[in-house]
């Protein structure tokens, strides 16, 4: 890594923090505070693309000779973007249009080095859930993990019950989709090959 430059990560986010210390990676936090609304007819991944931007770029301000990384993570079902729910009623909801069929996370990864402009990708991973039972998805809610996650659930958690397969990376639906990141840090020159 260069020395004298760090890595900052544009979120707050305790899985994306996770993820990066589990590849070695060191960085700082600064989460970045920006508008998380949808525009009006703005396609799901125009729209994640768009938010992972601008949360690289508000931070990038702050820290111009920093390396800045901003991402945002989405869960897609019938074209239809699940974010993080308003409440429990919104995250039952959320729970019964993924029992039982498959959806897509599509995490958009921003990546702003000094003097640069930023070097924006995405990775979708397809996710399969078994039928869930109105039991399973009342109390899964009840315990409160769903709330602050995109879809209404957390793969690593309590929703790993109901995940029979996965096409793509599993980190991606964490919320980081770390081969893609490592690939963009060395592109960079923050990671050395």
């Amino acid at each position: 890594m260069l020395a004298h430059r760090k890595l900052i990560l544009a979120s707050g986010s305790p899985r994306r923090k996770e993820l990066l210390r589990e590849a070695g990676i060191e960085f700082e936090v600064a989460p970045a505070a920006i508008s998380e609304d949808r525009h009006p007819g703005e396609p799901p991944l125009d729209y994640a693309l768009r938010l992972a931007r601008e949360k690289a770029a508000d931070v990038a301000r702050r820290f111009p000779q920093d390396f800045v990384l901003g991402a945002d993570t989405i869960v897609v079902v019938d074209g239809e973007v699940l974010g993080k729910p308003l409440d429990r009623q919104d995250a039952v909801r959320m729970l019964r249009l993924l029992s039982g069929r498959a959806h897509q996370v599509t995490t958009a990864v921003s990546l702003v080095a000094p003097g640069s402009g930023p070097d924006t990708r995405f990775r979708t991973t397809e996710v399969y859930f078994r039928a869930m039972e109105e039991k399973e998805i009342r109390e899964y809610v009840a315990g409160g993990e769903p709330m602050d996650k995109a879809g209404a659930y957390a793969i690593q958690g309590g929703a790993a019950q109901w995940a029979m397969r996965l096409e793509g990376d599993y980190s991606n639906v964490v919320g980081l989709p770390l081969p893609l990141v490592t690939e963009m840090l060395r592109a960079s020159g923050f990671l050395q090959s």
